[in-house]
C-alpha cells in the first residue's frame, strides 16, 4: 500500500525529534501543507504529513469502504518508520483516535498532541452532542461522510468545520481536499473497536488543545481527554474544529511550538 507523504525540511541543520502529523476523516495530508508543514520547518523541524489509505494521492481508494481502524492505525506505524528518530506525534479529530490507538503497542513515541481529537471513550459522545445541538448538520455530515463532495458544499464545510469569518474564496480551495470516508471506521470509533489504552502506559509529554466553536468535539470532551491523560487542555476561544486552516491558524502553531521547546527540546532522540 503505498502512502503519499509530504516532507518539510529546514534550511538549517534540523533539531533531533520530527514531527509527524495525522489529519482527521474527509481530508488528506495537504491540510497540514497549508500552514503547519512550513512553519514549523521555518523552526527548524522536520515536519512530515502522510494521507492514510483511501485518501488523498495514497492508494486504496477503491476499498476506502471497507478500510477499518487497525489499517488506518497500520498506515501510521509504516509512516513513523520511514522517519530516522521517533517523533511526535500530532493528530486531528480522527487522527487523535488512529494516534491512540497506536499507542496501544507503540509507545516509544516523543511526544504526542491531540488537536480537537475522537476521545478516548470514542466517536459516540461527539456523535450525540452534535446530533443533539446541529441536528440538520449532523444529517448533511452523515450523507457527506458516504458520498463526499459530490453531495457536499463549501458552505457546508464552512458551517462544519471554521469561523464564520472566513473568506468564501479559502473554503472554495479547501473543499478541494474533502472527501468520502470509511462508515467502517467510524463504526469502529462508535465502539466496534474500542480504545484500549491504559494512560500510565504513556510517559511521554501530551499535549491536548481544542476551540470553543467545534461543533464536533465540544470542549467539555476536550477537557475529558485531558484528564484522562493527566494533563490540562488548552481551549482556542475564536476558533472552529480545523484549527490548522482557521485564519488565525497561527495561534495554535505558536501555542505548539512553545510546548514543544519547552517539554520536547530537551529530550535525546531516540532511534524508531
Amino acid at each position: 500500500m503505498k502512502l503519499d507523504m509530504i516532507s518539510r525540511h529546514p534550511e538549517v541543520t534540523p533539531k533531533p525529534i520530527p514531527l509527524l502529523f495525522v489529519h482527521g476523516s474527509f481530508s488528506e495530508a495537504r491540510i497540514w501543507d497549508e500552514n503547519f508543514l512550513p512553519y514549523f520547518a521555518r523552526n527548524g523541524y522536520e515536519a512530515h504529513a502522510f494521507s492514510l489509505r483511501g485518501h488523498g494521492l495514497s492508494e486504496g481508494h477503491e476499498h476506502l469502504h471497507t478500510w477499518r481502524l487497525a489499517d488506518y492505525v497500520a498506515d501510521l506505524t509504516r509512516a513513523a518508520a520511514t522517519l530516522s528518530t521517533s517523533p511526535v506525534l500530532i493528530g486531528h479529530s480522527m487522527g487523535g483516535m488512529v494516534i491512540q490507538k497506536y499507542l496501544e503497542t507503540q509507545p516509544a513515541v516523543a511526544g504526542v498532541v491531540l488537536m480537537a481529537s475522537v476521545p478516548p471513550q470514542g466517536l459516540f459522545p461527539a456523535t450525540l452532542h452534535m446530533a443533539m445541538r446541529h441536528p440538520f448538520l449532523f444529517q448533511q455530515i452523515s450523507l457527506f461522510s458516504v458520498l463526499g463532495p459530490s453531495y457536499g458544499t463549501p458552505e457546508l464545510m464552512r458551517r462544519a468545520l471554521f469561523s464564520k469569518n472566513i473568506p468564501f474564496a479559502k473554503l472554495r480551495e479547501y473543499f478541494r481536499y474533502t472527501q468520502a470516508e470509511s462508515q467502517v471506521v467510524s463504526l469502529d470509533m462508535m465502539g466496534l473497536n474500542p480504545l484500549r489504552l491504559d494512560p500510565r502506559q504513556v510517559r511521554v509529554p501530551v499535549l491536548v488543545l481544542g476551540t470553543r466553536n467545534d461543533v464536533f468535539v465540544s470542549p467539555a470532551l476536550v477537557r475529558e481527554t485531558a484528564r484522562f491523560y493527566g494533563t490540562e487542555a488548552h481551549i482556542f476561544p475564536d476558533m472552529a474544529h480545523a484549527m490548522m486552516l482557521e485564519l488565525n491558524w497561527r495561534e495554535v502553531a505558536d501555542h505548539l511550538l512553545g510546548w514543544l521547546e519547552r517539554t520536547i527540546g530537551a529530550q535525546p532522540a531516540a532511534t524508531v
